[in-house]
């Protein structure tokens, strides 16, 4: 299972808890700002429990974007060890996303999100799976659909079976359980063509127009 290296911007998104990325394949990096003088007792605890998977990246001179800019150095330092990992920055300042956007050019899994809660891992997660189930047709409405192509054709309908039965086979062909012989024979039963002796199709189409 690939890591998950987590870098959590803590001056702009002050976590609660880190009970979602205790397990094993999270790494992850709390980075304070000198204003950053006490934490949650839950985060100190995590952060114990996890051992050398977290740690605190503690900034102790204040300054513009500093924090960002210690956020990308050991963002570089995790995709130079471990470069087919995903990383994750926990972090509102989109000032992040140009980076990202680069990283994810070079084919790095760089993502940003607003919370833990939001990281693009467990949005997959929960996503639901819809099972997609391709509907058959019943014979009679394929019947239907092919009489409304055929009216459609005027002057260019197929003028003999084996040409009706390729048109028909073109009409059916996302649907295996249908035959193009089927429709064929609906088509006749149903007084929508007659055939000649010599395999020529007439046709007595309705009036859809």
């Amino acid at each position: 299972m690939k890591t998950n290296y987590v870098f959590v911007d803590y001056e702009n998104v002050p976590l609660k808890s880190l009970e979602r990325l205790e397990s094993e394949q999270f790494n992850v990096r709390i980075f304070l700002g000198p204003n950053n003088t006490k934490l949650p007792i839950e985060i100190v605890l995590a952060v114990q429990k996890m051992k050398e998977r977290a740690e605190y990246i503690v900034l102790e001179t204040p300054g513009a974007n500093a924090l960002d800019f210690h956020i990308a150095y050991y963002l570089g330092i995790a995709i130079t060890t471990d470069p087919s990992a995903f990383f994750h920055i926990i972090s509102k300042d989109t000032g992040f996303d140009p980076l990202i956007k680069h990283l994810r050019a070079k084919k790095i899994n760089v993502f940003r999100a607003a919370s833990v809660e939001e990281m693009s891992c467990f949005k997959q997660a929960e996503k639901p799976v819809v099972a997609v189930v391709p509907v058959t047709p019943s014979l009679t409405d394929m019947i239907k659909i092919a009489v409304n192509w055929l009216v459609k054709q005027k002057l260019a309908k197929p003028s003999t079976k084996k040409t009706l039965l390729n048109t028909l086979e073109s009409i059916t062909k996302s649907y295996p359980l249908i035959r193009p012989e089927q429709v064929f024979e609906g088509l006749l039963k149903a007084g929508y063509i007659s055939i000649s002796s010599d395999e020529k199709i007439t046709y007595k189409l309705p009036n859809l127009s």
